[in-house]
């Protein structure tokens, strides 16, 4: 598999035709030059996309040898530095400032960024002089220079909190200042031979917390309208939000249509046994996905690196939110004060219209190391795509700490798999059950604080393969945890879907947790 977090974010982007600008006038933001002002409204932008829609697509001309980015390195990407003083609104008191990313090797194809004012918009004109760069770079040789995205800035310039650079991609680095996953706008056939629609041109306009972000969506087979409402959350546990929604337009039909796509990384974690890729004890973005069913069931599915490409679907109707979520916090399982694992946010997804049925889609990829995003997490109506077909989805995108809480509903906080028999409690192997599996799941919740070892409070578990023996449940000593506890065995080489809950009295006492064991 090729590293997902470039090749796949920007080798699928198609070029804007006609890049020129009809017009330049003195006007500025900040110290960057504008275009002619064009009336611009979002509802303009979904009749620009349903005419589009309406013509065939035009694939990309794709780079010659003599292209000056073809053999870009990263380091020599990393030469070109955007001028702090050319930033959008730079010096405008309390105002959002912005950045322009350069094109590079991954990101070889421009984009039109525009700046709104009250229904008028201005294209903002690209020149090299936008970044510090080595007189012999390959940047000034292009012949379609342009931008390749942008980010908003912290205060004071230091770092930033939210960027969109490669095909439909976006992060944002809140709350802890460090990036990790990304959304996108959309997926089209993950797990498969997968189509990568790109944003061609974005509109800009300061709301006061943010920016909102309008943004045109092109590809083979759709064409799209964003409104992305973005916004830094103030108190609490900080984080981001964004407030989305598109208008979707179908030039073909597609097998398999992800609505707010999330994406990380998965390499191994407290789940994968003896398995170790170097000398730190866990490295990932997130470690579970999180569910909240439109019954009302709160579901934990942790994240495994699976052994090929495995996508689990879980059917829903008015799903009520989802998210691929960093659960663990604690620096002490990463060791890693570099890339800073523990520090990365969590994603999560809450529609604000009724999406009616469909599914909730999990794509694993199998990957070797960090570099590659291979989870990917997407709603799909359950409503065939075919061509001409528009959807009109609404939706709120968190960036923060955890997924919504849940009352006092227990939450798992950790998932181990070992030696089944009672490996840990007694050192002789005897005792030990070859072929069968062990399975720890830690919960702490409030609901749990008053419960007692023999007070009634055990594990139910079930599964589709295999035989479920040991079962426990049991208070963790010197913690605030229980433990749900049992051996997995007699698979007879096919996988099984395991589900476990912690309850008394027939009712629920935490999320319920659900796997996917291979043999």
């Amino acid at each position: 598999m090729l590293d997902r977090r470039h090749i796949l974010a920007g080798a699928l982007t198609a070029t804007v035709a006609g890049w020129t600008t009809s017009a330049r006038s003195d006007d500025k933001v900040g110290s960057a030059m504008l275009g002619a002002p064009q009336p611009f409204s979002f509802d303009a932008l979904k009749q620009q996309a349903k005419t589009l829609s309406q013509s065939p697509y035009v694939p990309p001309p794709q780079p010659d040898a003599s292209d000056p980015l073809r053999g870009m390195t990263f380091d020599t990407f990393a030469q070109a530095v955007y001028k702090p003083e050319m930033e959008l609104w730079h010096g405008v008191p309390g105002a959002q400032t912005v950045r322009l990313f350069p094109q590079g090797r991954f990101y070889a194809e421009p984009v039109r960024i525009y700046v709104l004012d009250n229904g008028t918009a201005r294209e903002v004109v690209y020149s090299p002089d936008y970044f510090n760069m080595p007189a012999d770079h390959p940047l000034r040789k292009l012949k379609n220079a342009g931008f390749a995205g942008f980010r908003l800035m912290s205060r004071g310039g230091v770092s930033d909190w939210l960027a969109y650079l490669g095909a439909s991609y976006f992060r944002a680095s809140d709350p802890n200042d460090q990036y990790g996953g990304s959304a996108r706008g959309l997926a089209i056939n993950t797990g498969k031979p997968e189509e990568f629609p790109r944003f061609s041109s974005f509109w800009l306009e300061p709301n006061g917390a943010g920016m909102t972000i309008y943004a045109l969506l092109e590809g083979q087979s759709v064409v799209g309208a964003y409104r992305m409402d973005s916004r830094r959350i103030q108190g609490g546990n900080g984080g981001a939000l964004q407030e989305i929604e598109c208008e979707l337009y179908f030039r073909a039909p597609v097998d398999m249509l992800g609505i707010a796509p999330l994406t990380g990384m998965y390499w191994y974690g407290e789940n994968s046994g003896t398995f170790r890729g170097d000398w730190r004890p866990e490295v990932h973005d997130c470690d579970g996905l999180s569910m909240w069913t439109g019954r009302g069931e709160r579901i934990w599915r942790p994240l495994s690196n699976p052994p090929r490409i495995v996508t689990n679907s879980f059917v829903d109707e008015n799903p009520k939110g989802f998210g691929l979520i960093q659960r663990d916090r604690n620096f002490d399982h990463y060791q890693d004060d570099s890339l800073f694992y523990d520090r990365r946010p969590s994603m999560w997804v809450e529609p604000m219209s009724g999406w009616g049925k469909g599914a909730i889609n999990l794509v694993q990829l199998p990957t070797t190391n960090e570099t590659e995003d291979n989870m990917v997490a997407f709603w799909t109506p359950a409503e065939p795509i075919v061509k001409g077909s528009m959807i009109n989805a609404h939706y709120r995108l968190y960036w923060g700490i955890d997924s919504p809480p849940a009352g006092g509903l227990g939450r798992i906080v950790a998932t181990r798999i070992g030696i089944g028999g009672l490996g840990g409690r007694d050192l002789d192997l005897r005792h030990t059950k070859p072929g069968a599996r062990k399975f720890m799941i830690d919960v702490e919740g409030k609901d749990l604080e008053d419960q007692t070892r023999y007070g009634g409070t055990k594990t139910i578990v079930t599964t589709t393969n295999g035989t479920i023996s040991g079962v426990e449940a049991f208070p963790v000593v010197g913690t605030n945890r229980w433990r749900m506890m049992f051996d997995l065995g007699d698979l007879n080489g096919q996988p099984a879907d395991l589900r476990a809950y912690l309850a008394k009295d027939d009712r629920a006492l935490s999320e319920t947790w659900i796997y996917q064991a291979f043999p």
